[in-house]
């Protein structure tokens, strides 16, 4: 419910804070002393469209700030909660109003965009008017409307989730279908592509695998006649070794005459002789590696070019061929074995179907059942709302070929207001006046299921009097039961019947300079005399206080 509405700097209201209670709660005052104003300025804070023409004169900026006490079970939290922010227990909405028209929205303090405000705003009150737009009249909410009543929520939620898996197992049969209608339009090219591939038996990185060992192998062949020739002169028939050898045996013989002078010259020819056959070693392991099959080179050039062709026929880059070739397999695969899982798909995606076939008619068939039931409620209000000759009816237009996530079935709420008219839309049909009467009964019906916390009629009881006004004070009491309502009022019966009156007012400021709006609640004897002046008019007279006293008893 609305606990507090504060408001700084809004046209005519300088500085006004209003606390409220739960029931209903009556807004009177002339014409002209600022409730609409105040309407206004509430609709401002629940995400109405701003105007730079709200701010009140030599003001900056003004402020709207509404504090709502809503239960953490309550749809706003859940929006508060997706949108990542902070629920304080209190739910605190406040809009500021730029003079250059621009407007900022926060929700418990932390800055929020003008449309999830509107999204909360419109989960916690419900503003109706004689041409207001932003109820019950939207047809888009009446199926909503009606499975409150109905209380058929949980069954659109599983309705739901049938749905959602309807609409996945169709998905993946039209996918595999498209694949499949794919790779029969290229079943020859793919068979023989697959095949070709096959055989080839392409692997990654084989193609700079093959071409190094080519280079290597023609590098070699250019530079083998100057390694033998080395490896001839270091080890073969000229070779230097074992005359050196042959030297250091007949210096070590001498070498006990004259160890100093023979044994460092032993030394060095030792290391030149280990040198020459170190040497000698490694140029043998270089004539090995050298020495190819030119058969293998012929080979390996062989594949090259078949890897190559490859890759030129299918416009793909060699090291990519052996993932075609897996494609390509896949694909064929598809064909031979598609067909079985064609079936298999088409018999979950019929299943799937018929679940939710069966459930939409069974959600489709309680609709139709309670919109009766619905009729029935609505159309017994109407009368002492001088409604008698009108008719309510709620259309259910049930399409099996246009299903949705919430069933067949496409609800509108129709009037008739006289025997003999045409019926039609609630909207289309209805005048001012009838509008306002036709959506206080469906709120009383509906008062308890699919309703905000916080209702507020805006002069519904224009253009009537007597009996039909105490009805309408009646129901709104009634309905202030189960919500918190709020009425803007000229008709005495309603006011009579507030568990709160609030007197809106305009007072002259700086001696008559300036005006601004007030708001008063008024006790037991300020009451009786605000509905006195409604009765009375301009002159309060004894006869009007009296006749206000009744109303009042009348009403507690």
């Amino acid at each position: 419910m609305l606990a507090r509405l504060s408001i700084r700097d809004i046209v005519l209201i300088e500085r006004l804070d209003i606390e409220f209670s739960r029931g209903l709660a009556v807004l009177t005052g002339e014409t002209g002393a600022g409730k609409s104003i105040l309407l206004d300025a509430f609709a401002l804070a629940l995400g109405g469209r701003g105007d730079a023409g709200l701010v009140r004169h030599g003001a900056e900026q003004g402020q709207v700030t509404a504090v709502f006490d809503i239960p953490k079970s309550h749809p706003a939290a859940k929006i508060l909660a997706d949108n990542g922010l902070d629920d304080t227990g209190e739910m605190i909405l406040r809009r500021v109003q730029l003079a250059d028209g621009r407007t900022r929205a926060f929700i418990n303090d932390q800055a929020i965009s003008v449309q999830t405000l509107k999204a909360v705003g419109a989960a916690l009150v419900e503003i109706h008017g004689q041409h207001d737009e932003r109820a019950l009249v939207d047809a888009s909410t009446h199926r909503q409307l009606l499975d409150a009543f109905a209380s058929l929520e949980k069954d659109v939620e599983a309705l739901e989730a049938l749905w959602d898996a309807r609409r996945a197992a169709n998905a993946e049969l039209d996918e595999h279908r498209a694949g499949m209608e794919r790779a029969a339009r290229e079943a020859d090219y793919l068979r023989h592509a697959s095949q070709e591939l096959k055989a080839l038996a392409p692997k990654e990185g084989e193609e700079t695998e093959l071409a190094n060992r080519r280079t290597t192998m023609m590098q070699g062949e250019k530079i083998a006649t100057d390694l033998r020739e080395a490896q001839e002169a270091i080890g073969g028939s000229h070779s230097p070794v074992a005359s050196l050898s042959a030297a250091v045996r007949r210096l070590e013989r001498r070498a006990a005459n004259a160890p100093a002078l023979i044994e460092p010259a032993v030394k060095a020819i030792d290391v030149a002789i280990n040198a020459l056959e170190e040497a000698d070693q490694h140029l043998n392991a270089a004539l090995a590696a050298t020495d190819f099959d030119p058969a293998e080179l012929e080979r390996i050039e062989e594949r090259l070019f078949a890897l190559r062709a490859a890759s030129r026929k299918y416009s793909t880059p060699v090291d990519l061929l052996a993932a075609l070739a897996a494609q390509y397999a896949g694909d064929v695969a598809l064909i031979d074995a598609g067909a079985d899982q064609l079936k298999k798909l088409e018999a979950a995606a019929g299943e799937a179907d018929r679940r939710y076939g069966a459930a939409a008619a069974k959600l489709s068939a309680a609709r139709i059942k309670s919109a009766e039931k619905l009729n029935k409620a609505v159309n017994a209000e109407l009368a002492p709302l001088k409604l008698d000759r009108a008719r309510f009816m709620t259309q259910v237009d049930t399409d099996a070929a246009a299903p949705g996530p919430q069933g067949i079935d496409r609800v509108e709420f129709w009037v008739q207001t006289n025997p003999g008219t045409k019926p039609g839309p609630l909207m289309k049909v209805a005048s001012g006046g009838e509008l306002s009467r036709f959506l206080l009964a469906l709120k009383v019906v509906l008062a308890d299921r699919g309703s905000a916390p916080t209702l507020v009629f805006d002069e519904i009881d224009t253009g009537v009097g007597g009996a039909v006004a105490d009805a309408i004070g009646s129901r709104l009491s009634r309905l202030a039961g189960k919500v918190q309502v709020m009425a803007v009022t000229h008709a005495p019966q309603v006011a009579a019947r507030a568990s709160q009156h609030l007197l809106i007012s305009k007072d002259a400021l700086d001696k008559g300079r300036r005006v601004a709006t007030r708001v008063n609640a008024l006790a037991a004897d300020h009451r009786r005399e605000e509905i006195a002046r409604m009765l009375a008019g301009a002159e309060i007279t004894a006869e009007a206080r009296a006749a206000a006293e009744r109303l009042l008893r009348a009403a507690s």
